[in-house]
């Protein structure tokens, strides 16, 4: 016979409810999804509850307890005290279907919008073949269970409905990463997709996400903060500060990368349907002069201009802005903005001072004659 211990349970739907207290016996070695399991069976054959393996690896019983998102399959209940009353509730960032059952199909539709793995053209299925090292630097973000405890804890959702539509969320921050260091993907474009569709300016890499992961996934360190790195590499160099010494803006030259002659450059369709390529002359919208994107539209260049969108409003991106010959044209050296507008604003103005730049001129403290 096991010990009595305290639960407090939330009972509703939709509509709204409360937390329910129960008395219920708890037997060595168990972990909470057996004590949800055994007020089924005596005092609540109605308390709605997702499950499915009972092992940690379907996700499926996601839910928080004691207010830290967990699997109800993995939280063993030695880990409270003996007097502790365990609280469970339903993921909070995810609207209510009934008891600890939420409506997760967000997530499902942001998996849609993620460009799915783009094979190469030029290998049959079957002859493909990557090196081990290869395997090795992506095979972490494939041990995802998509439990989204990541997506439940991240504040950028979990506190601002509103930026649902713009934000996709950890798991699919993995997914880009995994997909842009794939040997033998296809697409050039993951990171800046990552940046302009997905929302990844959005996120201040607080961590949680890699808090809570059940399969410890290093979430941040691993996924996010390098794609983040790969997305502003260019707008914090120091050949940025370089270029405006030497251009002016306004009078950078036109090269291949911005009158419109690289018309294969592949734009993301996400879940606005497929890839386009985008042709044409020159721009000639009043002198607005912007890579984010190269849509050819005046209204999005002007846009993109402007720095600060919080609705996301933004130029699909395009791929790296090369020539004929695979050559990084000077404008995208000496160009003083992102590839992609940034969510947090182009405050940044140039040249940056030197206390901002991460290199040291070895004589620039000593005074100037």
């Amino acid at each position: 016979m096991g010990n009595k211990r305290q639960f407090r349970i939330w009972r509703g739907d939709e509509t709204g409810g409360d937390l329910k207290d129960y008395t219920v016996e708890v037997n060595e070695g168990e972990v909470v999804l057996d004590v949800i399991h055994r007020l089924q069976a005596t005092e609540a054959p109605d308390l709605a509850c997702r499950w499915n393996c009972k092992a940690g690896k379907c996700g499926s019983c996601s839910m928080e307890i004691n207010g830290k998102p967990r699997l109800g399959c993995m939280t063993r209940m030695s880990t409270f005290e003996e007097a502790e009353t365990v609280t469970v509730t339903p993921l909070r960032t995810f609207p209510v279907i009934r008891d600890l059952v939420t409506d997760v199909s967000f997530n499902y539709e942001k998996a849609r919008e993620t460009p799915a793995f783009a094979p190469p053209a030029d290998v049959a299925p079957g002859d493909y073949r990557m090196q081990q090292v290869d395997v090795e630097r992506s095979q972490e973000f494939r041990k995802c269970i998509e439990c989204f405890l990541c997506q439940n804890v991240c504040h950028v959702i979990r506190d601002h409905e509103e930026n649902k539509p713009a934000f996709s969320g950890p798991r699919f921050f993995i997914r880009a990463a995994e997909l842009d260091m794939h040997p033998l993907d296809a697409r050039t474009d993951r990171r800046e997709y990552a940046q302009s569709d997905m929302g990844l300016g959005f996120c201040n890499i607080t961590k949680c996400c890699t808090e809570v992961c059940p399969e410890h996934i290093k979430i941040t360190d691993n996924g996010i903060i390098p794609m983040k790195e790969r997305v502003v590499d260019r707008r914090y160099d120091p050949l940025v500060w370089l270029g405006n010494k030497i251009f002016r803006r306004g009078q950078v030259p036109q090269t291949s990368a911005t009158s419109g002659h690289s018309s294969g450059a592949v734009t993301s369709g996400g879940a606005h349907g497929g890839a386009h390529a985008h042709s044409g002359g020159t721009h000639s919208h009043g002198g607005v002069h912007s890579h984010a994107g190269g849509s050819h539209d005046s209204a999005a260049e002007r846009q993109a201009q402007q720095g600060v969108n919080w609705h996301r409003e933004v130029p699909h991106p395009t791929a790296p802005a090369v020539d004929a010959n695979g050559k990084l044209p000077l404008t995208e050296l000496t160009f003083n903005r992102a590839a992609a507008p940034s969510p947090f604003g182009d405050d940044v103005t140039f040249p940056l001072p030197p206390e901002h730049l991460n290199f040291a001129h070895p004589q620039q403290d000593e005074p100037k004659h």
